[in-house]
């Protein structure tokens, strides 16, 4: 349960907007005259604030109610703009489509994916095999876990056996465009969580307590410890 002590405006307010902006290609503004329509005076920075601070807590809280996902993981990795400069979202899914994990990084080199697949397997377990462009980086970072492993993960550096992670980033791209721009790493990050979170519902990812019969909306309330707001 979420912890909305001593904000200005409600609970359903905060998650609404919040909403919305992980969900949709929309900005701060296109929000703000949204909820000025329906009678609430929300200014855009206390949007931006609210999604920096409740999105990654929301998707934290996601992950304890997770689906697995399979053991063959295609991975790459896309571009982010943060303050005018590219950033790398690590991201990988299982054969299926289903959202392994993510990370985002300032840098693209080996240190950058072996901490993102330590993320991953951290808390998806090992994957049989993982699938991945030519990139030397990756396959290093592959190798480093590989060493003293009884059973190492198999590599396959085949590109155009990727393309279904390389069509899973534009559901990401085509929310963050409308952005523009990230002001700060950390509300990249942050923002991230919750645009990926939102991507994980619409896929099914989540076993909490009726959420097949949940629509997508209720979901993300549901996780955030609150019923569906009016």
């Amino acid at each position: 349960m979420l912890n909305f002590k001593g904000m200005r405006f409600p609970a359903d307010v905060i998650l609404v907007c919040i909403r919305w902006h992980a969900a949709y290609p929309l900005s701060y503004r296109h929000l703000e005259e949204m909820m000025q329509e329906r009678g609430v005076p929300v200014d855009h920075s206390s949007i931006s604030r609210w999604a920096i601070r409740f999105l990654p807590l929301i998707e934290n809280i996601a992950r304890k109610h997770k689906r697995p996902i399979g053991g063959s993981w295609p991975m790459d990795e896309t571009y982010i703009k943060v303050k005018g400069i590219w950033k790398y979202l690590y991201r990988a899914v299982d054969k299926q489509g289903k959202t392994v994990d993510f990370l985002l990084m300032a840098k693209r080199d080996m240190a950058a994916a072996k901490r993102f697949f330590d993320k991953a397997m951290g808390a998806s377990g090992v994957p049989e095999k993982v699938t991945m462009d030519k990139s030397g980086a990756n396959k290093a970072a592959i190798d480093a876990i590989n060493v003293g492993r009884e059973v190492p993960v198999l590599v396959r550096q085949v590109k155009y056996l990727n393309n279904i992670v390389e069509q899973d980033h534009r559901a990401i791209k085509r929310v963050t465009r409308p952005m523009l721009n990230f002001k700060s790493f950390r509300s990249a990050k942050n923002i991230l969580a919750g645009i990926e979170l939102m991507h994980m519902i619409r896929k099914g990812q989540f076993a909490n307590d009726g959420a097949n019969a949940m629509s997508f909306a209720d979901q993300f309330y549901a996780l955030a410890g609150i019923v569906r707001p009016v």
